[in-house]
């Protein structure tokens, strides 16, 4: 492989590590929120079930990641090394600052701005809605706008729902309760694995076989990609993500047992159904609005609006800033070669 190739499957693989920094973790936020257990426990928990969410993915969502830009072979590794590193270097930053920012939302944005600087209008797979599908460019970033919302929405009204059950609960009942809890939050985790898992694995295959095309079924990944990939977004999930699970968990309002499963559960039903299509969504945001939702129907009023105006202002920049660097990062390698 060239230079740019190695570059590109170099960052797609740090793009897993930092999706199991950024995005992962908060699949744990409502373990950590109840503070039944230690951080140690939670994330142990969180990484089983990361991995074996990326094990089991199949390939929709890897194919509209790889996809999502139609450039030439020798420009490919460029264009996909552009994308990963700016994503990784700017949800980085943002991570360290405690933001939830979304590393797959910049992916989106560098992979755009990369593929633009790279061959120009038809060098981005822009997309829309085809039949039930949202693909491409445009299709992921509807999704992304519209997932947390529904994630919200649906907390929301499952929390309407949930309250007032729990109320009339017996004490002996709590336990069931936090168990429900960890098992919505596996199913964050197990969804997460399986969408996010997908993105790094798709940048990496199209690195290695320098085609932006991904074999239908499970046929085009193969294991040795799966498996690394799987397990660097797994175990990183444990390194760098307790500032993220913190903000999520503690800053936004404090909640109750019954907010959380309301929380996780609604966040999990969005995910699943999304690498169901293969759409790209950002646990991050996802799992936020839930919570968010979830407060809203409970206290509003003890909803820390700060907090929630900090992370909506970390997502509105990290789309375009991304694009800008990835546009930078080809435009660079086209002046220098």
């Amino acid at each position: 492989m060239g230079t740019a190739r190695v570059l590109a499957a170099a960052g797609a693989l740090a793009l897993a590590a930092l999706l199991g920094v950024s995005d992962a973790p908060n699949a744990t936020a409502a373990l950590v929120s109840g503070r039944t257990r230690s951080y140690r426990a939670v994330a142990a928990w969180s990484v089983g079930w990361h991995v074996l969410g990326g094990l089991i993915a199949g390939t929709v969502v890897a194919r509209t990641t790889a996809e999502l830009v139609r450039v030439p072979p020798h420009l490919l590794g460029p264009v996909l090394a552009a994308g990963c590193w700016s994503a990784v270097v700017f949800t980085w930053g943002a991570t360290r600052l405690g933001l939830p920012a979304s590393a797959s939302v910049g992916l989106v944005g560098a992979l755009a701005g990369a593929g633009l600087m790279g061959r120009g209008w038809n060098g981005v797979r822009w997309g829309g809605v085809q039949g039930f599908r949202l693909v491409g460019v445009l299709g992921v970033l509807a999704g992304t706008l519209l997932a947390p919302v529904i994630a919200g929405a649906v907390a929301l009204m499952f929390e309407r729902r949930v309250r007032p059950l729990s109320l009339r609960l017996p004490r002996g009942a709590a336990r069931p309760v936090r168990a429900a809890v960890w098992a919505a939050s596996a199913a964050v985790a197990l969804a997460d694995g399986t969408n996010d898992g997908q993105k790094a694995m798709g940048i990496l295959v199209a690195s290695v076989s320098g085609l932006s095309t991904l074999q239908p079924g499970g046929g085009g990944i193969s294991w040795p990609v799966r498996v690394s990939c799987a397990a660097l977004l797994g175990l990183f999930t444990v390194f760098g993500g307790r500032q993220v699970v913190t903000t999520v968990a503690r800053r936004l309002w404090h909640s109750t047992t019954a907010d959380d499963l309301a929380a996780q559960s609604s966040a999990a039903a969005v995910i699943f159904l999304a690498a169901a299509g293969g759409l790209p969504l950002s646990t991050s945001t996802v799992v936020t609005s839930a919570k968010v939702g979830a407060g809203i129907s409970r206290r509003p009023r003890h909803l820390q609006s700060k907090q929630v105006i900090r992370i909506l202002m970390a997502w509105l920049i990290t789309l375009p800033t991304c694009g800008v660097c990835g546009a930078l990062l080809v435009g660079a390698w086209k002046l220098a070669g």
